[in-house]
């Protein structure tokens, strides 16, 4: 008995001391060093900044343009509309049929160019439709900015530090916004209020930092080798696959409304200043003052992103939902405040931007990686942008048509109506399941 006993024990002792321990398989080692990883993200986000001083500068331009042209806020909103409906039209283009089939740092390269050739071009135009055409082009390169970036980045970082990642990618279009506002600004008070100076010179920046990204990121590891990575990464099949998730449709629908509410102020608030301010408010000082929807929605981004890593699916639901509601809420006061203190109205706009932008900057970030993993997440990221740039169309032609009839009492009253639609939608997002943020293979 002693002997078959032992006989027993005998594997058990040398098979017990070669298995590892648990946590050897979920450490998972870095892509690329850390230094290197952290330089790269940051001259990307430096990249889409720049995108963004050719792009908002158009906000700090809308009064100008109104009186050098005598135009009217629907003919100035016009432009944003048609701008906006190649945007969409440039997200759905770049992500599945470009992006995911040549790469992000090539288009990325691409984008940045295209950016800078037609806001150059917008300072030597002489009527509103050529202003429009050049607007119009920039925008429809800058859409392929975002997926060429989301593209990017999961090579770089592992999957634990992936939410952190895209969090800071995404403070790229809120510093760039308030950049954009910043240099506009000030250039409109150096060149006289002249908005030629205020479309081109922008320009002549981002090709400094096209120089910038050439040298840091042509230098980098490119991760082309890897056989678990596919080929050709978007497929209709895959398509198919996606429309048949709900948490799909509802990231469609809730960036449809939360586009409505971040264009619109993206768009108009500079101008909301300076006509409710009055003759005392300057474009230059209306600019300065509109920051704060971009600054403070840089610390909403990452303080949700922080809560939301640690909420279940109903907390976080109910969070975005209470989040909203309050947004509409200061939407709603806005008419009322412009008349009573400047630094009512200016906190009201700061707490918009903080409480808007972290659900809004959510939803092409982590919650497009939520859906199926990061090989959908460029076209995931592209269709959420896109359906969400249809809504975009709104805050253009028909929010101007709204003030020309009515005033910005009445536009931020439908507005706010608007966001309170939204946070219903929130009441529908549900936390997917673990599986669903794996990679997934090729088909």
């Amino acid at each position: 008995m002693n002997d078959a006993g032992r006989i027993k024990e005998l594997p058990v002792t040398p098979v017990a001391t070669v298995i590892p321990p648990a946590n050897a398989f979920t450490v998972e080692p870095d892509p690329i060093p850390k230094a290197r990883a952290t330089l790269q993200l940051g001259c990307i986000i430096l990249g889409y900044i720049g995108v963004y001083l050719c792009r908002k500068n158009f906000a700090v331009a809308v009064p100008l343009l109104q009186h050098d042209f005598s135009a009217t806020k629907a003919q100035i909103g016009a432009i944003d509309s048609y701008a906006t409906m190649a945007y969409m039209a440039g997200k759905l283009f770049w992500g599945p049929n470009v992006v995911d089939r040549f790469g992000g740092r090539i288009c990325f390269f691409v984008v940045l160019a295209g950016v800078a050739i037609f806001g150059g071009l917008s300072a030597f135009v002489n009527s509103l439709p050529m202003l429009g055409v050049c607007y119009v082009a920039n925008r429809f390169f800058g859409a392929g900015g975002w997926a060429s970036m989301v593209k990017q980045v999961p090579d770089w970082f592992p999957a634990r530090h992936m939410a952190l990642a895209l969090a800071c990618l995404s403070l790229s279009f809120v510093f760039g916004g308030v950049c954009a506002l910043l240099l506009a600004g000030q250039i409109a008070a150096l060149s006289g209020n002249s908005w030629r100076a205020v479309m081109g010179l922008p320009a002549l920046v981002l090709l400094l930092i096209i120089g910038i990204c050439w040298l840091v990121l042509s230098r980098g590891k490119k991760i082309t080798d890897d056989p678990s990575r596919p080929k050709n990464a978007w497929t209709y099949r895959r398509f198919l696959e996606l429309v048949k998730i709900p948490q799909f449709w509802m990231l469609c629908s809730l960036s449809f409304t939360l586009t409505i509410t971040r264009e619109t102020f993206n768009v108009w608030t500079v101008d909301f200043l300076k006509t409710e301010g009055g003759g005392q408010m300057s474009t230059h000082m209306a600019a300065l003052l509109s920051t704060p929807f971009d600054a403070m929605g840089a610390v909403g981004i990452l303080t949700l992103g922080w809560l939301l890593d640690r909420l279940s699916g109903s907390q976080r639901k109910w969070l975005l939902f209470s989040i909203l509601m309050c947004v509409a809420g200061l939407i709603f006061s806005l008419p009322t405040l412009v008349h009573k203190q400047l630094w009512m109205v200016i906190t009201a706009i700061g707490l918009i931007g903080l409480l808007s932008y972290g659900p809004y900057s959510l939803l092409a970030g982590v919650f497009s990686l939520e859906v199926r993993g990061k090989e959908f997440v460029a076209s995931v990221a592209g269709m959420v942008d896109a359906s969400g740039y249809l809504a975009g169309i709104i805050s253009g032609y028909f929010f101007g048509l709204i003030l020309d009839h009515g005033g910005y009492k009445l536009g931020f009253h439908c507005l706010a109506f608007t966001t309170v639609a939204g946070a219903l939608l929130c009441l529908g997002l549900n936390r997917p399941r673990k599986h669903s943020q794996e990679p997934v293979a090729a088909p």
